[in-house]
């Protein structure tokens, strides 16, 4: 089964969860508060143990301001962009959030890793001419060293924008850019 869009109270989009996660939300917390509210449903359900049936929601939205805990900023194409600054890490031309390569900085072919301190932002022009090699043998400089940032980039921040294969559904709540907050796999497993 799809994800759930998940809205903030002021109806801007905060997350995607599992629909089992959903269901969580949706029986409250501890208190027996109600947390959320089922904006829209998908077209399945699912059944409990006693074989009642329940519509699977689409997308919720929390009843009251939520304040995200700051945790260690998220590895994802987003916040590589931030740390940057949108500028090719090699040219200092600005990069369209939508245009910017996801460049190694040490190829992997040569041992490089897919880690903060390895991936800067890169145009096309510049991924290209750089190519396999290191930014020595390119006779390339980076004008910053990639690293963890610290945590004033970890608010929260989801931007969204309806694509094919997302539920209908959601088409309604979504905003901008595409995959940004996706967070990306790393050889870390961070």
């Amino acid at each position: 089964m799809s994800d759930v869009l998940v809205l903030s109270k002021t109806w801007e989009p905060y997350d995607r969860v599992s629909w089992q996660r959903a269901f969580v939300l949706l029986c409250g917390g501890e208190d027996g508060s109600k947390k959320v509210e089922v904006l829209e449903y998908d077209d399945r359900t699912v059944r409990s143990g006693s074989l009642k049936e329940w519509r699977v929601p689409s997308v919720i939205r929390f009843l009251e301001a939520i304040t995200p805990k700051i945790r260690r900023v998220k590895f994802s194409r987003e916040n590589i962009y931030a740390r940057d600054g949108g500028l090719c890490q090699y040219c200092g031309r600005r990069v369209a959030p939508g245009e910017f390569e996801y460049e190694h900085v040490i190829p992997r072919a040569k041992g490089g890793k897919t880690i903060w301190e390895n991936i800067v932002v890169a145009c096309t022009p510049c991924n290209q001419r750089k190519g396999g090699r290191t930014p020595s043998e390119a006779n390339m400089r980076l004008r910053t060293m990639p690293r963890r940032p610290d945590k004033s980039l970890g608010h929260r921040r989801i931007v969204l924008s309806w694509q094919a294969g997302m539920p209908e559904p959601w088409r309604s709540y979504m905003r901008t850019a595409t995959y940004w907050g996706a967070e990306l796999e790393n050889e870390n497993g961070r």
